[in-house]
């Protein structure tokens, strides 16, 4: 083959202007139709030309483990490979008889399963009861450990060292006699030098005695510390004896302070040289120097100010602090005489003296020289007798005739004709003074003269105001609250005071809502009678105002007697005798006195005034019910039942509530079936229904009124709770979780319906279910306090403290985790800090009386009977009523009409036996 056979044929030559038919040329090689537009090329039969048969060849498949070919398993006959194997087809009726065969199978295995999880659970048991863990072993040793108390805690040795470990054997080797010798050479102390053969001394080989070198510097020491032993107050302050001891407390300045120190005293130095009779420079250099520990050059430094600035207190001040007691009289001495008229320098130099008679002497003699200064004559009265400051007071009300508190303070020393006239001159010498005519108003109130102040206060205002002083309400209001305070107290002064000023500069419409505020505040201070007063004249303003009328009632109530505050709420039902509220306190404060048949006139009265209250009409119930009247308290039933305003769903739930009182099941359905018809929506009344007929063992009736309640009120938290409860109480533990469920998808993100879940589940021995629903409902409801106190008792004991830590992330203030935690430094014997927590959330929420429990049964393990009577006196005032373990004893028909504390105690002997509802 040529060389030019093998290469590519090329296209003949084309004329110019001739069309190419691309149809017709042959297509180059490898050439894919479409390739440049995406296209895939493809090969057909005809390219390949006609098919063969494969030859049969052996193929090497591979096999399973146990020998079988893969490649002929069948789904019908398996890896089979007899007679039947190519003939046999697996049809519907082969796959008909394999169901009924696998059905047949499975019943008798689900026969026999019963009776073979009954042996695996008896095996399991056996296993365990031979191979007891070590926690299981000693649990009976822990459950002991609860009677323990804490003297015996504490009496329970340390453990010592018992270990068991090899110790190393010490070993000692002998020290070679070379290394002892250098040892004591080491240690030797030579007392003297002597000149021996080899180098000599300077002083031709004489002896150097160093124990006369250390005499010679202890001496030096001495000199010194005696030089700088006195201070400015004259004593000692370095202990000779201790000196070097001292040192070690002295606190070294850094050469940063050093350098600081030496700028200032370069500026300072320049100060008084350019400026000599400028004192606070002098001042300002001395108190560096003493800064700087030079205390010597301190007191120089301040004589020559003194010298140049002889006219400047403040000066000599300095100087007499910086010398001794004794030479700082003298230098003030100095003062007076360069300085007559200073009060600074004489007041210092009565207070250097150490008796009052010389202190005295010295104010006398100042007051010579100054006799207008006030400050000098109240600091002369101070240290003198009463007649003596009488005397004094005397003379100076005439120095300063124009300042009030020493016309105050005669008047206080002198008889009450005297101190009449002496805030008569006062009046007269200063007439803008109004703590002249409050005082005046005190003395005639202390006298007996109660009548008085109502005659001063408006004659003072009236010359205060004509010698064109402005009245300043707020600081009358703090001279009344001033009068109230003093000892006796001056309450007519202070109810004056207020009747004067309390609507002055104060808008009409504003009025009713300053006052209030007023005498809120005057509460908040202890300030009782200025607030009783405001309120009195408010309640003379708005006598027809049952809020005023309600806030000075339980004002009284708080502060006051039973006798002003019953003639109060008297006073306030003939203003407002629509007021059912003012009707019902006035009974209730009757009641509460014992008075019950006062009780029963004001109400009777009431009903008169308000035929169609419903109030009204169940607070005389009350007042029969609770003093076991009850045929009385059913006739009044009975007639509000017939008064079609006073017919609520409230007054027939108290009607079922009195039958099931008298054990009258039978009147209590009745009612409660009447009442339903009448008010279908009432879910009180399906709820009492329910429990009726749970009480009385009918379970399908107490089904049927639960659910036709949850029917017509499925908001209504508690139905779902108590349906919940009646099919777990069944045994039916699906039917509750379902009822729960559906209840939260009615109501969702209600945490009532998640903890009565959690608790199902826990009932029902499923703790994984529990925490799973748990976790969902912390999800769902993240800040709900009652279940992340749930969460933290559910954790095992170990995790309890980092679940506690997250739930007051979320909920800090909550009370249900505030008592919580307090239950677990309770379990830890944190004693203080679970004192403090319970009182915390006692505090939050005071109407929860499981808090009160918890607090109580502390109490009563590690505290002392005091504290014990303080929480039951507490929990009596707060008046409970809330509370899952609180409201099922007290809602239980044999603790009705018991008071709080029975109850508190029985809800503590209940907290270990019932479990949380």
């Amino acid at each position: 083959m040529s060389r030019s056979s093998l290469q590519p044929l090329r296209p003949a030559q084309i004329a110019p202007g001739a069309k190419v038919d691309f149809n017709s040329l042959k297509a180059p090689t490898g050439y894919v139709p479409g390739l440049g537009r995406g296209a895939a090329g493809f090969t057909t039969r005809s390219d390949i030309g006609p098919s063969m048969p494969a030859p049969d060849m052996p193929h090497d498949k591979p096999k399973g483990d146990d020998g079988m070919d893969d490649s002929k398993f069948d789904e019908f006959l398996g890896n089979d490979s007899g007679v039947l194997a190519g003939s046999a087809h697996y049809d519907e009726e082969d796959r008909e008889a394999d169901a009924v065969w696998d059905e047949v199978e499975d019943r008798m295995d689900g026969r026999r399963k019963d009776r073979r999880d009954e042996r695996l659970k008896a095996e399991i048991e056996k296993f365990r009861q031979e191979n007891p863990k070590i926690s299981e072993q000693f649990a009976d040793l822990k459950r002991k450990l609860t009677e323990l108390t804490g003297a015996d805690w504490e009496a329970i040795p340390d453990i010592g060292d018992y270990t068991v470990k090899k110790r190393r054997a010490e070993i000692f080797t002998p020290v070679p006699d070379s290394l002892l010798a250098r040892a004591a050479a080491a240690n030797e102390t030579a007392t003297a030098l002597d000149a021996a053969p080899g180098l000599s001394t300077p002083m031709g080989g004489t002896t150097t005695d160093l124990t006369a070198i250390g005499a010679g510097r202890n001496t030096v020491v001495q000199l010194k510390l005696d030089k700088i032993s006195d201070s400015v107050s004259g004593q000692t302050v370095v202990d000779p004896k201790g000196y070097l001891t001292d040192l070690k407390s002295v606190a070294l300045k850094s050469d940063a302070e050093i350098s600081d120190i030496k700028k200032a005293r370069l500026l300072l130095k320049s100060v008084i040289s350019t400026n000599p009779r400028h004192a606070p420079g002098w001042i300002a250099a001395a108190r560096l120097e003493e800064v700087a520990g030079k205390l010597q050059q301190a007191r120089e430094l301040v004589m020559k100010g003194c010298e140049m600035c002889p006219t400047s207190e403040d000066v000599w001040l300095e100087a007499a602090r910086l010398q001794t007691p004794e030479n700082a009289k003298a230098i003030l001495a100095r003062g007076v005489a360069a300085l007559p008229d200073s009060v600074k320098l004489w007041m210092q130099a009565a207070r250097l003296e150490g008796s009052d008679a010389a202190k005295k002497r010295v104010l006398l003699r100042a007051l010579e020289r100054i006799p207008h200064s006030v400050r000098l004559w109240k600091a002369v009265v101070e240290i003198s007798d009463e007649d003596d400051a009488r005397v004094l007071l005397s003379r100076a009300v005439e120095c300063c005739p124009q300042h009030v508190e020493l016309w105050l303070a005669l008047a206080r020393l002198e008889s009450y004709e005297n101190a009449r006239k002496v805030l008569n001159k006062a009046r007269q010498a200063i007439p803008t003074s109004a703590e002249v005519w409050v005082t005046a108003s005190k003395l005639e109130e202390a006298q007996g003269a109660t009548e008085m102040p109502d005659k001063i206060i408006p004659r003072g205002l009236k010359s205060l105001q004509a010698a064109g002083v402005v009245t300043d309400r707020e600081w009358w209001l703090k001279e009344a609250e001033a009068s109230e305070r003093q000892q006796p107290a001056m309450v007519h002064t202070c109810r004056a005071i207020v009747r004067e000023v309390v609507g002055h500069g104060i808008e009409e419409e504003d009025r009713k809502r300053t006052w209030m505020a007023d005498a809120e505040d005057c509460r908040k201070r202890g300030s009782v009678e200025t607030a009783r007063a405001i309120y009195a004249h408010a309640l003379s303003v708005f006598p027809g105002k049952k809020s005023i009328w309600r806030r000075a009632a339980q004002l009284e109530k708080a502060h006051g007697s039973s006798e002003s505050l019953d003639a109060l709420l008297r006073k306030a039902v003939q203003y407002c005798p629509q007021a059912e509220v003012l009707w019902l306190m006035a009974a209730k404060e009757r009641w509460l006195s014992g008075d019950v048949p006062g009780a029963r006139s004001i109400l009777e009265e009431a009903f008169i005034r308000n035929p169609d209250s419903e109030e009204i009409w169940l607070a005389a119930f009350k007042v029969e019910f609770e003093n076991s009247e009850l045929n009385r308290a059913r006739l009044i039933l009975a007639r509000a039942r017939e008064h079609p305003p006073a017919s609520t769903a409230r007054v027939w739930m108290k009607s079922a509530i009195l039958e099931r009182e008298a054990g009258d099941a039978a009147a209590e359905r009745s009612l409660l079936q009447e009442g339903l018809k009448r008010f279908p929506y009432a879910w009180k009344l399906h709820l009492m229904l329910g429990q009726l007929e749970e009480r009385l063992g009918n379970t399908d009736a107490a089904r049927a009124a639960y659910l036709s309640g949850i029917k017509r009120c499925m908001d209504c938290i508690p139905l779902w709770v108590a349906s919940a409860r009646l099919e777990a109480n069944a045994g039916s533990i699906a039917k509750a979780r379902a009822l729960l469920e559906q209840g939260r998808l009615k109501n969702p993100k209600n945490d009532q319906l998640w903890l009565a879940a959690v608790r199902n589940e826990l009932r029902a021995g499923n703790g994984k279910a529990a925490e799973a629903l748990m976790a969902k409902a912390l999800q769902d409801c993240p800040e709900s306090g009652i279940l992340w106190a749930e969460s933290i008792f559910m954790a095992p004991r170990p995790a309890r403290k980092s679940r506690s830590v997250d739930a007051l992330k979320k909920c800090n203030d909550n009370p249900f985790v505030v008592a919580a935690v307090a239950n677990l430094f309770w379990q830890d014997r944190k004693v203080d800090k679970a004192r403090s927590w319970f009182n915390r959330a006692v505090t939050l929420n005071p109407d929860v009386g499981d808090f009160w429990a918890q607090y109580f049964k502390f109490e009563t393990q590690h505290g002392s009977p005091e504290q014990q009577q303080d929480v039951v006196r507490r929990c009596v005032a707060a008046e409970p009523h809330h509370g899952e373990r609180w409201q099922r004893v007290a809602k239980n028909p044999a603790n009705a009409h018991q008071t709080s504390e029975v109850l508190l105690k029985k809800v503590v002997v209940e907290l270990d036996k019932e479990p949380a509802p």
